[in-house]
């Protein structure tokens, strides 16, 4: 075999191929400007879909709370309009004379639990303070009793009601002084 023969052979060319590496290896190494505003603008538009996403899902929480809580409230006027009937209906029990119609009084007794019964399958709840302590939150102080402990609830002229926690109607009381 020849020298160049013996010098063409691959383990022969290893200093050849490490210069061959190392100029590539520079040349990747080196980035042009242009280069340069592309990996920048590529972490940009990373960055941008973050935001993006992250924008997205809260859009989507908030979405899904409205519609729950539009879901919860929607009965919310039709609710207070049926709290007058309850109203009416306790009215007329308080109103029967003792020598009334056992049957019709029964009758009204019934359909003043039937009522309430529904109101409180669709989260209405009662508000009827007597004996607590006066609440601003939950109760309207409409007139003052001094036999009664301060800040005590006196009379409750009218109940509340609640809707999912929400408050519907005050309860109208009378406070002690």
């Amino acid at each position: 075999m020849s020298q160049q023969e013996v010098n063409d052979l691959p383990e022969n060319n290893l200093e050849v191929d490490a210069a061959s590496a190392e100029k590539v290896e520079a040349v990747e190494t080196e980035v042009s400007p242009e280069q340069a505003r592309i990996a920048e603008l590529e972490a940009q538009v990373k960055d941008i879909q973050a935001r993006a996403n992250a924008d997205m899902y809260n859009f989507q929480k908030r979405v899904e709370r409205e519609t729950d809580n539009a879901k919860k409230f929607a009965l919310e006027k039709f609710a207070g309009s049926l709290l007058d009937v309850v109203d009416n209906l306790e009215r007329a029990i308080a109103a029967a004379p003792a020598d009334s119609n056992q049957g019709l009084l029964d009758g009204v007794q019934l359909t003043h639990k039937a009522l309430l019964t529904a109101l409180e399958k669709h989260h209405i709840r009662v508000i009827d303070p007597t004996g607590q302590a006066f609440d601003a939150e939950q109760h309207q102080a409409v007139g003052i009793d001094p036999n009664t402990p301060e800040g005590q609830v006196a009379n409750v002229l009218q109940k509340g009601y609640s809707l999912s926690g929400r408050l519907l109607r005050p309860a109208m009381v009378t406070v002690g002084q």
